[in-house]
């Protein structure tokens, strides 16, 4: 089980610190989807620290003031068809802060605090990377450009939206991991590989058939898919043993 801590950026970011029992092989940044730092990505930062890696989940909402409390409740009726339906408005409205720009901005300046923060333990030896998903993989990509010192970037189905000119400032491997029923992510897919080759970025993508949005979520039962989900955390981990 880890803790909670707070890492001192433009603002206070609170983040789950998970570390493994013995010596780390090295540290890893997990980014919550746009449910929060619930309790499935807390699952998977225990996950990292069982494999070897110091890791660090942050939480964001608070920096856009969104009550994670009252998504959290919301989440739950996703499942369900009708009730889907009724919260969309709600769910829209309640994300709307996340949409600002100035939101952005401090969200990446607490991701290079957290990156600070774990690239400074010496334990580490100044290998940190970072996973994520949704939100979380978008934020990933964003992580690498802002960042060179980052060894490797995992990010799940998010997106980039960033030139070939502005992806160049990427220095680690990015291998990303997509559902093929996913269709606003893969009809970009072509695209953004071209814009990482003209980058020059070392660029690879997975993507799992019969799979949608959030395949890697376990705590979903309407999209989790397990074969994928496991097939997935082993190029993870071994991806990882390659940068630690």
């Amino acid at each position: 089980m880890g803790k909670m801590i707070e890492v001192q950026s433009d603002k206070v970011v609170a983040a789950y610190l998970a570390e493994p029992a013995g010596q780390p092989k090295g540290a890893v940044i997990v980014i919550h989807e746009v449910w929060g730092l619930d309790t499935h990505i807390k699952s998977v930062a225990d996950r990292f620290a069982s494999e070897g890696y110091v890791t660090l989940a942050p939480s964001f909402f608070e920096l856009a003031d969104v009550s994670s409390e009252e998504i959290t409740k919301l989440k739950t009726d996703l499942f369900d068809e009708v009730k889907r339906v009724a919260i969309q408005p709600r769910l829209r409205e309640i994300m709307a802060p996340m949409r600002d720009p100035e939101f952005g901005a401090t969200t990446i300046a607490g991701l290079k605090a957290c990156f600070d923060y774990l690239y400074e333990l010496p334990e580490v030896s100044q290998k940190v990377a970072v996973s994520g998903f949704c939100f979380g993989g978008t934020y990933s990509f964003a992580l690498a450009v802002a960042e060179p010192r980052l060894k490797l970037a995992l990010p799940f189905y998010g997106h980039a939206d960033q030139s070939a000119e502005e992806l160049a400032a990427i220095a680690c491997p990015i291998r990303a991991f997509y559902g093929a029923n996913d269709h606003g992510l893969i009809s970009n897919l072509d695209d953004l590989k071209r814009r990482m080759a003209e980058a020059k970025v070392d660029f690879e993508a997975k993507v799992y058939p019969d799979c949608a949005h959030a395949f890697f979520n376990d705590s979903n039962p309407v999209v989790y898919n397990q074969a994928a989900a496991e097939d997935a955390w082993n190029v993870v981990k071994a991806e990882l043993a390659k940068v630690m």
